[in-house]
């Protein structure tokens, strides 16, 4: 399984998002600046968020989105599938000789199992000094 930009930067904006949980909303040009990315492009990308209920948008001067949820219970398996859709390695699966058909189904369990156990707030947390706070080695 192949994440695009859609699903990067959406994690990017959580991530966000969540190292400010709790102290109102974040405009998306900061996120944009900070990260030197398209604020039009992280525009496209925080609506399907907004429609899946996992941010909320803040209208006025001091708007901006924030996590509809606490960031401990919000998963990156949530956000990858608003954005990529299905987690599957292989599309096809059933046509597939029973060995490879076992391979693919481990595959996309433990790509699964990561996804929906590494929280938002494992990731907001995550610090190059403190690598297993989480229990997991990240790289984003």
């Amino acid at each position: 399984m192949k994440i695009s930009t859609k699903g990067r930067y959406g994690l990017t904006i959580m991530i966000a998002l969540g190292k400010q949980f709790g102290e109102g909303p974040v405009a998306l040009r900061q996120i944009a600046a900070d990260h030197d990315l398209s604020e039009a492009y992280l525009e496209q990308i925080v609506s399907p968020l907004r429609n899946a209920g996992l941010v909320k948008s803040v209208r006025g001067a001091y708007g901006g989105y924030m996590l509809a949820k606490d960031p401990s219970v919000l998963t990156a398996g949530d956000v990858i599938r608003v954005l990529e859709g299905p987690i599957q390695p292989v599309e096809g699966i059933e046509n597939e000789e029973p060995p490879q058909r076992e391979l693919w189904m481990r595959i996309r369990d433990a790509v699964k199992n990561v996804l929906d156990t590494t929280t938002i707030e494992d990731l907001a947390q995550y610090t190059e000094e403190n690598p297993d706070n989480t229990g997991y080695m990240f790289y984003i």
